[in-house]
């Protein structure tokens, strides 16, 4: 069953505990502005679908609290992009035609993104470029998000669409930094990373420069 059949305070949760899991009601509650009952009910139901997993968990003094995370079944409601027969097609490259051409076929999948945001990117102030970026990885199943501090910005995956093949090939993650760096024209940073058991890929940008142009056609 896709996301989309989650509607309303359903699915905000789901996003929710996707975005910093694990959570409580009353944190859940706080995020989405209804009463820690209301979202206790769909919690209960949600686990009843096995949609949710909960523990207890310490939080300061007093009693310890139940907090809910995404179980294995709820994971899989988020994009994949077909990720296991990626992988075994993957694999087949790897063993036929060497590693390399598995790299390179990983490279050729953030080439295309680059071909995505090239024109919104070309000789636009930094935060038009990392909007541009986080928009592209967003419909590419990401789930990413921006926010800009002092100049300093970060940029937050919140999904891994490709999280088997990363696991893998981790090329693929060093071919997404250098996608950013180059599409960014600035120093890329990862901070959080899923495979490592984070909850985002997070990367630290900065721009320590004006951005130069980025020429179209050109390869990441």
């Amino acid at each position: 069953m896709p996301l989309t059949a989650h509607k309303g305070l359903r699915g905000d949760i789901l996003v929710e505990l996707k975005r910093s899991q694990p959570l409580t009601a009353r944190d859940l509650a706080d995020r989405l502005g209804v009463s820690p009952n209301a979202i206790r009910h769909h919690l209960k139901e949600l686990a009843a679908e096995h949609l949710v997993a909960y523990g207890r968990e310490q939080r300061g003094v007093g009693a310890p609290t139940f907090a809910f995370r995404l179980s294995q079944v709820g994971e899989a409601l988020f994009p994949k992009r077909y990720e296991q027969a990626l992988t075994d097609m993957l694999e087949r490259v790897a063993e036929t035609q060497g590693r390399s051409a598995t790299v390179a076929m990983l490279e050729g999948e953030f080439a295309q993104l680059t071909r995505r945001v090239e024109t919104a990117v070309l000789n636009a102030a930094p935060a038009a470029r990392v909007a541009a970026v986080a928009q592209a990885l967003s419909e590419a199943g990401y789930m990413a998000e921006w926010d800009e501090r002092e100049g300093r910005f970060r940029l937050s995956e919140h999904n891994c669409a490709l999280r088997a093949v990363a696991e893998r090939f981790p090329e693929i993650c060093a071919a997404e930094e250098k996608f950013l760096q180059r599409v960014l024209a600035a120093s890329v940073e990862r901070r959080q990373h899923i495979v490592s058991g984070c909850n985002t890929c997070e990367y630290a940008i900065t721009f320590d420069a004006p951005s130069p142009r980025l020429d179209a056609g050109e390869p990441v």
